[in-house]
This record gives structure tokens, sequence and C-alpha cells, in this order.
């Protein structure tokens, strides 16, 4: 459809400004957790201890494919019923897309890491940093939490902006709908745990396929943020260190948009961390770069993904207008 580029700048944009308003989602659910309920409910139905591995992971790849039809459907019929009232059911439709876009919340809660170290100390950064990241904030100095911040803003640019929005491009309201679902779902059983790692298979496995355009697109992004605000050579060091080291992190999409944001900041990620007790040792991402972040480099990262977020709302308005003009 010719206006789905203009629906998606306008959603972004409404996204950008608004967020998710926490009086709206404290009265209703929102989307995302009635998409948490539906794959509960399945898990528990499908996922019994005793059952076989073999059936387990069977009963979980028929669960996020029956999932998966339900978003598309349930996507086409609203995307059908806002239809028949012209303009003013796709600005309806921008409002319904821009609740599954997540640039405004992510900010804040980026930026709530920085004003707690500045506030609090290391403590306030903890606290803060403890809500956007699942290693044990205990273990983490201060330059550690500010690493962290960062990895959390590049990853979730990639998973939670522009994979959204590409799949909203390509397939509409029924394309976002299904991605949230696939997304939602790696999250809750994607773990390679006891209970989940046959159930959840399927679902790693499509949400890694699900997000891996995005992953390389956001690298792109990042570079015209870092370009927007440092100039040119942190756009090159960013595309640089995107391609150079997005291999080295243990995700085959995180990777991207992680290197991509140390290569703009002249910083090194990732590195050895600890989940629940556990010591993990991965290599660190532009080891050349500075090893010391700071609550500065965080602004500087919020900086880039602002710049990033506006480039892609630029992009679809473009899109828009290519569209416009060859129907």
């Amino acid at each position: 459809m010719t206006t789905t580029p203009l629906v998606l700048a306008l959603a972004l944009v409404i996204d950008r400004i608004v967020g998710d308003p926490p009086r709206l989602w404290s009265r209703v659910p929102h989307p995302v957790v009635l998409f948490g309920w539906a794959i509960s409910a399945f898990e528990h139905l499908f996922n019994g201890k005793r059952m076989h591995p073999a059936t387990r992971r069977f009963n979980g790849a028929v669960a996020i494919g029956a999932l998966l039809l339900a978003s598309l459907v349930v996507g086409h019929l609203i995307h059908a019923a806002l239809l028949g009232f012209g303009w003013f059911g796709l600005i309806v439709e921008a409002v319904v897309a821009s609740v599954f876009f997540a640039q405004k919340s992510l900010a804040d809660h980026v930026g709530a890491v920085a004003t707690g170290l500045r506030r609090g100390g290391l403590a306030g950064g903890r606290e803060a940093v403890a809500m956007i990241v699942g290693r044990d904030p205990a273990t983490l100095d201060e330059p550690a939490v500010c690493r962290a911040a960062i990895e959390s803003l590049a990853e979730n640019f990639s998973d939670g902006v522009v994979a959204p929005a590409f799949w909203y491009a390509l397939l509409g309201l029924p394309g976002l709908f299904a991605y949230k679902m696939l997304n939602t779902a790696d999250s809750m059983i994607g773990h390679k745990n006891e209970r989940y790692l046959e159930f959840g298979w399927a679902s790693a496995r499509l949400d890694d396929v699900a997000n891996w355009p995005a992953a390389r697109l956001s690298i792109l992004l990042i570079a015209a943020g870092a370009w927007a605000v440092q100039g040119a050579s942190a756009a090159r060091a960013a595309l640089d260190v995107g391609l150079r080291d997005s291999g080295l992190h243990r995700s085959p999409n995180s990777g991207w948009p992680e290197a991509a944001m140390a290569g703009a900041l002249g910083i090194s990620l990732a590195g050895p961390r600890i989940y629940g007790g556990v010591r993990v040792e991965e290599p660190m991402i532009n080891a050349v770069g500075r090893a010391v972040a700071t609550a500065e480099d965080i602004g500087r990262g919020l900086s880039v993904f602002g710049r990033a977020c506006d480039t892609l709302v630029v992009a679809a308005v473009l899109g828009a207008l290519l569209f416009g003009f060859l129907a």
C-alpha cells in the first residue's frame, strides 16, 4: 500500500513524542502483555515436564506457528477495518503501530542510568541499569554500568525500533503484530535452560531470522546518527567496527548495533560479565577503544540514537514520496 511508509513515519513520530503513557497502560493491558498471556497459555498447555524433548520441541514449533498466524490475521482485520475510515483510519493505524516501537521508553530508561550515576553515584547507576539488563548489577563498577546501558541502547535500537519498522514497511500491520509476537515469545521462552530449551527452540531461531535484516540496517542508521552528532570520522568508525567486530558477540544479530555504537563512541563494549552468579567470558568489542566508559558516553550514545531514529523517519518519508511518485 502506497501510504504504508507515511503511516510508518507518523507512527515513529508519535512514539518519539508520546512513548508508553504509564497512566494508559495502568488501566488497560498493553498489547504486548496480551501477547505474553497467549504465549504463557500455550506454554503451560504444551510444555509439560514429563513430555519427551522431541515432543516439546514439536509443540513449541506448532505453538509459535499458531501464534504468528493469529497475529497476522488480527493485524489484517484491524487494518481492513481502518481502511474504511480513509485518512482518519490511517491516523488511527499510526497510533496503533506506535505502541509497538520503543524510542522514547528506551531513551528514558537509558537516560535514567546516567541520571542515577550523577545523583546517586554507583548505587544509583546500578539500580537504574538493573531495569534494562539481565546481568548482576552488584558486580558492576561504574564503567561497567555505563557499558551495560550503552549496549542495551544499541541492541534495543535494532529490535525495538528498526526491526518493527522494517516488518511494518514490508507487511504492514500484520507484519508488525507478527514480529512483536515473535520477539515477545523469544524473550519469554527463548532461553537455553531446562524448561525452555526445547519448547522455545523454534521461537529463538525464528527471532534470529526476523532480526537479521534490522541488525544489519542498524549499523547504517547508527553511522548516520554518528555523522550528524560527531562528524564523518565517527560515522566511518561506526561502519568499520560494526563490520569488523559484529561477529565477536554471542548473538548473530546483537553484535552489529553494539559494535557500530562502540565505533561511533570510540569505546570498548561487551567483554566478561556475570549472569545469575555465572561468569560469562566474551571478547571485547572494539578492544582498541577507550576502556573506561562514563555517564557522558551514555549521553553521547543517546544523541547518536536520537539522530539514528530521525534518519529512520526521514527514510520512511522519502519512501512515501517515492511510492507516491511511482503510483
